[in-house]
């Protein structure tokens, strides 16, 4: 081989090397971490580390301050419970003292001292003025202390009751009780009926002022039956001394009631978003309370929210990226290149600004718009552009941040109900489309994010003890919206990412399967015999593939398209000659290894003109790599030799232009093309035969350095030739001879002589 020609050779290697360096540059990986950072740090801080401001007492603000998150106003609130507590005012209690039984006991008093003829009339007059106020004294002091200790009235009621009965006290005319004595039996039996039912009538009221009640005496005594004035005389004045206040100013009462307004008041809230201080306002003292209180003083402020938010933003980073190398595959070339990553922070910034914006539309009005949030939006993309483990891990993280951004009421750092919503949405959206196979699984993955996340809504809103029917409608409601919201989004954003990263996903793949895209009916129709050749690589490469852990289905994809360049020139290809001659045998041997040559390059071309992604064109262009093309070399050389001439050309001018495999897709597919068509060529192959071609075919690939740039491991090797095998004995299993009984009794036989 000569120096230029491998010089040549190798040049498109090393631009591929260059071009591709970045995707696995540990410079660029440590770049993408910070930018994770970054991004969880600037997401989180708006809400874990409020804005503050350099204010100053008694000067003006230069711009309206607004609250970072909705908090109680301290100050107001002891103002509205001490408005509230005088609205209480003062409580009067009742007591009921029956003054009726007062009045009983001072005639029936009366009566006794009058049957007393022992007793002077002069004495009874001394003693009637003695003893009918203290009668009164005693009977208050005697209802005191019976309820002393009581449920019923306190000990604060009873002395006040006390003192306003002392100081509401009647005092009887002189003159009454010197006609007290001279009333008879009979006339003290009607009067007493008489003063009874006037008492009790009159008490019966609630009674803050007994003179209020005492003055209506005089009435009542007059229209009833008491016919002699003197009678009627002394049970006006024995009824008044009877009457007594019965509604009493109740501090106790009245504290517990001030206590129970403070406590029934609603705490004055300040908004997010509210205004605490115009612009050009003055900071009065209160203003300052108030700032300080929000934490808005600049003066005030602590460092320690934002290290804490940093160490939030390192934790979660190092989860993710931890979590996703550990669940790549153990080969260096299936690492996760700096591509995926950028990708997956491309996703993260997207999900964390819905996140955001539903944040915003939180209102008064709208209180649970936050679940309109499409949370499963990130854990969807992961999934479908990634992988299923990392959209796990991913999930976790999307829950912990949803319950972070979403917490506008800030009482803690974590909003739970935010976070088990999320929680819920987000893994049933990764358990719903990690199969998916058709674009229309993500709208079924979107419903069914709509259906569970709204019965978590339902199942957090019926456990409040007095849910609200408006609140439950308008939780569930946004809660469904949002997984068909997040369904939609899904389907628009991933032909963005597919292209602008070159990602093929699940989806896609199965889309460019599709027997009805114009390139596959073009190699049907035009090539029918390579379309086949194509659909028994494609099993064969999808087998080997998943053996060793590569993209099966990217093989299989790739092999349907990787010899559409025959369509060009599809009579020099045998398997589309079917018997009607083979033009190479008119051809040089130069001209025939440049038509077959040409094959891999006009399929790159082709499939890069009709826009197929960037891995299938790689399969076509890098399926042969850079293999040489033996049976026209040789051709060549014995006709050279025939002729008597010198060879004009160099065994580079019969080797595909390359590239190599860059991929083990790539190299799969070459190596079950090779086998395919070997195994067609025979008519009766046997396992034997078969197990050597793939042996050599693998073999020969290897001596030539043609998996050098592909990361595919000898172990691997081993696997795909195993595989192989197994997979072309089902495909070709009517075709393959099997040894019969006796040959393999004389392989015996002879083994065991030799023995």
């Amino acid at each position: 081989m000569s120096r230029r020609n491998n010089g040549q050779a190798s040049h498109p290697s090393t631009l591929t090397r260059a071009a591709a360096g970045w995707k696995h540059s540990a410079a660029m990986r440590w770049l993408l971490l910070l930018l994770f950072v970054f991004l969880f740090y600037f997401s989180l801080s708006s809400r874990l580390v409020p804005e503050t401001y350099d204010i100053t007492l008694n000067g003006k603000s230069e711009k309206d301050i607004r609250a970072p998150r909705q908090a109680v106003d301290d100050k107001a609130t002891l103002q509205a419970q001490e408005e509230a507590a005088d609205k209480v005012g003062s409580i009067y209690s009742i007591v009921a003292l029956r003054n009726e039984t007062l009045i009983d006991e001072i005639f029936a008093r009366v009566e006794e001292l009058n049957q007393d003829d022992q007793i002077l009339e002069s004495d009874k007059v001394d003693i009637y003025r003695r003893v009918i106020p203290e009668r009164v004294q005693q009977y208050v002091s005697a209802f005191v202390a019976a309820n002393k200790g009581s449920e019923t009235y306190s000990a604060e009621l009873l002395a006040e009751m006390e003192k306003v009965v002392s100081a509401q006290a009647y005092a009887i005319p002189e003159e009454t009780y010197y006609k007290i004595p001279k009333l008879t039996s009979d006339q003290i039996a009607s009067m007493r009926i008489v003063g009874r039912d006037i008492v009790r009538k009159l008490t019966g009221e609630p009674l803050t002022q007994a003179e209020t009640a005492r003055t209506k005496v005089a009435e009542l005594v007059n229209a009833s039956s008491l016919a002699l004035k003197t009678e009627r005389e002394i049970v006006q004045e024995l009824a008044r001394i009877s009457i007594l206040p019965n509604k009493f100013f109740d501090r106790k009462a009245t504290e517990d009631a001030e206590v129970e307004a403070k406590q029934n008041t609603t705490p004055v809230l300040v908004m997010q978003g509210d205004v605490v201080v115009k612009a050009g306002q003055v900071i009065t003292q209160s203003l300052y309370e108030k700032l300080d209180a929000l934490g808005l003083l600049q003066e005030r402020q602590s460092d320690l929210p934002k290290l804490g938010v940093l160490l939030f933003a390192v934790i979660f980073t190092l989860a993710l990226y931890g979590y996703g190398e550990l669940t790549a595959a153990g080969s260096p070339s299936d690492k996760r290149t700096n591509v995926q990553w950028v990708m997956l922070l491309l996703i993260f910034a997207l999900n964390i600004l819905f996140m955001h914006l539903a944040a915003l539309a939180h209102s008064q009005d709208w209180p649970y718009a936050g679940y309109l949030a499409p949370v499963a939006l990130g854990s969807m993309l992961v999934t479908l552009l990634l992988d299923f483990h990392l959209g796990l891990v991913s999930s976790f993280l999307f829950t912990l941040l949803a319950s972070m951004i979403l917490n506008v009421e800030q009482e803690h750092i974590f909003d739970f109900h935010y976070g088990f919503v999320a929680a819920v949405v987000s893994f049933t959206a990764v358990l719903a489309i990690h199969r998916a196979s058709q674009r229309s699984s993500i709208l079924k993955a979107g419903i069914m994010v709509s259906l569970f996340g709204s019965v978590a809504v339902l199942a957090l809103m019926l456990v409040d003890p007095e849910p609200s029917r408006a609140a439950l409608v308008q939780s569930v409601g946004f809660m469904f919206s949002s997984g068909l919201l997040t369904a939609v989004l899904v389907i628009g954003l991933m032909p963005f990412f597919e292209v602008t990263f070159g990602i093929l996903s699940a989806l896609k793949l199965v889309e460019l399967s599709n027997p009805n895209h114009p390139l596959l009916r073009k190699l049907l129709t035009e090539t029918p015999g390579t379309y086949h050749h194509s659909l028994m690589v494609g099993n064969l490469s999808e087998a080997a593939a998943e053996a060793v852990g590569a993209n099966g289905l990217l093989c299989r994809v790739g092999s349907f398209y990787h010899d559409v360049g025959k369509t060009k020139r599809p009579l020099y290809f045998i398997e589309n000659q079917n018997g009607s001659g083979n033009p190479h045998d008119k051809l040089d041997p130069k001209v025939s290894a440049s038509i077959i040559i040409a094959h891999a390059k006009d399929g790159a071309d082709m499939l890069k003109a009709h826009k197929l992604p960037r891995p299938i064109r790689d399969i076509a262009e890098q399926h042969h790599g850079t293999t040489f093309l033996k049976f026209f070399f040789y051709k060549a050389a014995k006709l050279a030799q025939e002729a008597g001439t010198d060879n004009e050309w160099t065994e580079d001018d019969f080797r595909y232009p390359g590239p190599k495999a860059q991929s083990k897709e790539a190299a799969i597919v070459g190596i079950a093309d090779c086998v395919e068509a070997a195994v067609r060529s025979l008519n009766h192959p046997t396992v034997e035969q078969i197990e050597g071609i793939i042996g050599k075919i693998i073999k020969d690939r290897l001596d030539d350095n043609q998996f050098n740039e592909c990361d595919l491991t000898l172990r691997e090797l081993d696997k795909i030739a195993e595989t192989l095998k197994e997979t072309v004995i089902g495909m070709f299993h009517s075709r393959i001879e099997y040894p019969d009984d006796k040959e393999l009794k004389k392989l015996k036989e002879a083994k065991e002589t030799k023995e």
